[in-house]
């Protein structure tokens, strides 16, 4: 594993958090093993999947790294690039606005309201009416054009807390890639959050493989592993307040 501190969290995160990442990493859409992974093949996965992966987090991390990497210089180096790098890369592809100096988590926030701001896109007026409402937001414009943008500037403005906007984007990918969501406790609030972006960002997601399948099929790895990984550290920081 290169050295990689924003990596380093992942030795604290949940197992059932941890196995949604090595599923991205290791499965494609179709549940089949991916013919470029290569962590299954380790020993410390045939000893910790499904159940004691906090145990193997370098190694999870390293696989990680790989992917990101360009496949040639790691057969050189035999290693792969930082979180960072990932982050950056997976931004330009889903052309996402952001400062490069900016810290690691600011430029997480970005992706992360890039990305539900596209799905308002797709959104029904009637579940966009729904969130207005929730956020008490005010618009002078009550059809669908005039209340996406008055979404858009609350989303952009902070209207979502860090890990709401984390485990709604999340929730939505794990969702249309793995099948399944995210395994935490929700209140009766983010639930309803949850329920009303979940077809907008699983449509969003579903377009983007589209376009990635002539991008590079790396990122078919990189952009759902970059949301897991963003999710799980706003996790473990609301764990430790």
């Amino acid at each position: 594993m290169k050295e990689d501190k924003d990596l380093e969290f992942l030795a604290f995160c949940k197992n059932e958090d941890l196995q949604i990442l090595v599923d991205y990493l290791t499965t494609d859409k179709d549940g089949k093993k991916r013919y470029s992974e290569t962590l299954t093949k380790s020993d410390a996965y045939l000893q910790c999947y499904p159940d004691h992966l906090t145990s193997m987090w370098e190694d999870i991390a390293n696989e990680f790294q790989l992917f990101g990497g360009n496949t040639i210089v790691n057969c050189i180096r035999k290693t792969g690039v930082t979180y960072r790098t990932i982050l950056f890369d997976v931004c330009d592809r889903m052309k996402v606005n952001y400062n490069k100096n900016a810290s690691t988590e600011m430029v997480e926030e970005y992706l992360l309201q890039k990305i539900l701001t596209d799905s308002l896109e797709q959104m029904a007026a009637e579940d966009m009416k729904k969130l207005v409402d929730e956020m008490n937001i005010k618009t002078q414009t009550p059809t669908k054009q005039g209340m996406t943008i008055a979404l858009q500037m609350a989303i952009r403005n902070g209207g979502f807390a860090p890990y709401k906007m984390a485990v709604i984007v999340a929730n939505a990918v794990a969702q249309t890639l793995l099948g399944r969501g995210l395994s935490l406790a929700l209140n009766a609030g983010l639930t309803k959050y949850i329920s009303i972006f979940a077809g907008p960002i699983g449509w969003l997601v579903t377009v983007l493989w589209t376009l990635v399948d002539v991008a590079g099929p790396a990122y078919r790895v990189t952009i759902p592993s970059v949301i897991q990984v963003i999710y799980m550290r706003r996790r473990s920081q609301m764990l430790l307040e």
